[in-house]
């Protein structure tokens, strides 16, 4: 049985880096570089062992509803989205050793802290995958 489609199912081909994150309806990038984890042994990693983002890089967790900052040394926000890439909640500022989560998500967009603020990402937005030399 196929898989249905989601927001995020350009990035299964591979080019990431050809792909930025876009608030739809805002015009406003929430990432330009994009780091997914779509596998078991990267969505298990995460952010573990590094310092910190950069601005306008996400890492993409799918599928995943909650995250955990345990062992983080930096403080991050997060932008949990449904499959079809509607915004179920935006958590800023999530601090080491804390839980963030959202029933009915399906992906974890991790930032650098205050990038989600930046963006004006909110609970409703929907997300959507452009590519670069579209913009």
């Amino acid at each position: 049985m196929a898989r249905a489609p989601h927001f995020l199912t350009p990035l299964l081909k591979g080019d990431a880096g050809g792909y930025a994150l876009i608030v739809n309806g805002r015009g406003t990038a929430l990432a330009t570089t994009i780091e997914p984890a779509f596998d078991s042994a990267s969505r298990r990693k995460g952010l573990l062992g590094r310092d910190g983002l950069p601005a306008g890089t996400a890492l993409v967790i799918a599928p995943c509803n909650a995250i955990h900052m345990f062992s983080m040394r930096f403080a991050i926000d997060v932008v949990f989205a449904a499959k079809d890439g509607r915004v179920t909640k935006v958590c800023h500022d999530v601090q080491p050793w804390r839980i963030a989560a959202s029933l009915g998500a399906f992906a974890a967009i991790e930032l650098a802290a205050g990038e989600a603020g930046e963006s004006g990402v909110e609970k409703g937005d929907r997300l959507m995958l452009v590519q670069k030399a579209n913009m």
